[in-house]
C-alpha cells in the first residue's frame, strides 16, 4: 500500500504563524502533500472545513494529548469532532500522570487505550498511542509490554512512531534521566542508538505496529534552542535539528550533515519492513518541523520549506527502496 503524505499543522509557516486559509493554500500549491495534518481547533472547525473544501486538502490526521481519569469525555468528543471533519487516524498522547496524580500505571494505560479502541470503532475513525516526550511513552521500556498486552486482549495496537524522541536521548544522560531510563541504558539493557543491535527502534518496526510515522530529525545529543525560551526564561528539550542547511543567519550555529543521518536511517528501515510485510499497517507519514520552544519556535529558517524537503526525500526513498526489490529479483539476461 503507498502512503498518504501529510505536513503537520504547527509547521504550515515560514517564520510567521499564517491563517488557516493560508495554510492549506501552501499545502496543495506545494505538491508533495496529500493530507493536512491537524485536529481542527475548537472553535475553529467551520474554518478548516471551508479551506479543506477549496482547496481540495483533506484533513486526515491530527491529535491531541490527555490524561487518563479526566479526558475520556474530551476523547470521544473530538473523536466525533475529526470524523465529522473528514479524519481518518486520530493520535492520542497520553500524559505520565493520572489524574489522580500517581504516574499511570501499564494496566491503567492498557484501559485507556482499549476504551479509545471501542469508542473510535463505533465512530468510524482509527486511534494509536505515540511515543513522545513528556507522555508515558517516554519510558522506551513501557511499549513493547504494553502494546503485548492490548494484542492479548484480542485488540490490535496501533503505534505512531516519532523516532525523534528517541534519538533525543542518543548519548544525551540529561535526557535519559528524564524518563529514568540511563541506568538501563548504560548497563545495555535498553539500547536506544539505532546503529547497535538489538535497538528498540527495530524492536518496535519488527512488532508490525506501525500505523503512521512523523519524520522529524534531532541530532543525537543535539543543540538545544535559544530562540524561543520557555515560561520562566528556561530552554526547551533539542527535539529538533534542520533537515537542510538553513542560510546565514537563520540558525544560531554551524549545521552539519552528518547529524540528520540517523533519522534518514530509521525511515529506511520503516519503509524496508513496508516493502516486505504483505500486512504491514503502515499508513500515514507526516512531517514534523514546527515551531514551541522544544522544537523550532523563533527559528529564522522557513519551516514549511523544511517540511517540503522531508516529503520530497521521503517519496524519492521510497521509490528507491521499492526498486532495490526489483533489482534483486529480476531474471539475470543470458
Amino acid at each position: 500500500m503507498e502512503f498518504s503524505i501529510g505536513c503537520n499543522g504547527r509547521g504550515v509557516m515560514h517564520v510567521e504563524p499564517v491563517s488557516v486559509d493560508e495554510q492549506f493554500r501552501m499545502i496543495r500549491d506545494s505538491g508533495v502533500f496529500d493530507h493536512f495534518d491537524r485536529m481542527p481547533q475548537h472553535g475553529q472547525e467551520q474554518e478548516y472545513l471551508r479551506a479543506s473544501e477549496k482547496y481540495g486538502v483533506p484533513i486526515r490526521t491530527g491529535l491531541w494529548s490527555y490524561v487518563a481519569g479526566r479526558d475520556e469525555a474530551l476523547l470521544e468528543q473530538n473523536l466525533r469532532l475529526s470524523k465529522s471533519l473528514g479524519g481518518e487516524f486520530h493520535n492520542i498522547m497520553l500524559y505520565n500522570n493520572h489524574a489522580e496524580g500517581h504516574v499511570i500505571t501499564d494496566r491503567e494505560i492498557v484501559d485507556f487505550y482499549l476504551h479509545a479502541y471501542e469508542t473510535s470503532q463505533k465512530i468510524g475513525i482509527d486511534i494509536g498511542f505515540e511515543v513522545h516526550i513528556y507522555m508515558w511513552s517516554e519510558d522506551f521500556r513501557r511499549i513493547s509490554r504494553v502494546a503485548r498486552q492490548v494484542e492479548a486482549r484480542g485488540v490490535p495496537f496501533h503505534f505512531v512512531l516519532d523516532h525523534s524522541h528517541v534519538l533525543l536521548k542518543v548519548d544525551n544522560a540529561e535526557e535519559q534521566d528524564v524518563s529514568g531510563i540511563r541506568q538501563d541504558v548504560e548497563a545495555g539493557r535498553l539500547i536506544i542508538d539505532p546503529y547497535e543491535p538489538g535497538n528498540v527502534l527495530d524492536e518496535w518496526i519488527g512488532m508490525n505496529m506501525i500505523q503512521w510515522l512523523q519524520v522529524r530529525p534531532v541530532s543525537p545529543n543535539g543543540p538545544k534552542n535559544p530562540w524561543q525560551l520557555k515560561e520562566g526564561g528556561t530552554y526547551g528539550r533539542a527535539c529538533q535539528y534542520p533537515f537542510f542547511r538553513p542560510a546565514p543567519g537563520e540558525w544560531h550555529l554551524p549545521w552539519q550533515a552528518y547529524r540528520v543521518e540517523p533519522c534518514k536511517e530509521v525511515v529506511r528501515r520503516v519503509l524496508r519492513h513496508h516493502r516486505d510485510t504483505a500486512d504491514s499497517p503502515l499508513r500515514y507519514i507526516t512531517t514534523d518541523m514546527i515551531d514551541m520552544p522544544d522544537y523550532g519556535g523563533g527559528v529564522r529558517y522557513s519551516l514549511f520549506e523544511q517540511n517540503v524537503a522531508i516529503a520530497e526525500w521521503f517519496r524519492h526513498a521510497w521509490h528507491e527502496i521499492k526498486a532495490e526489490t526489483s533489482a534483486v529479483t529480476q531474471e539475470p539476461r543470458p
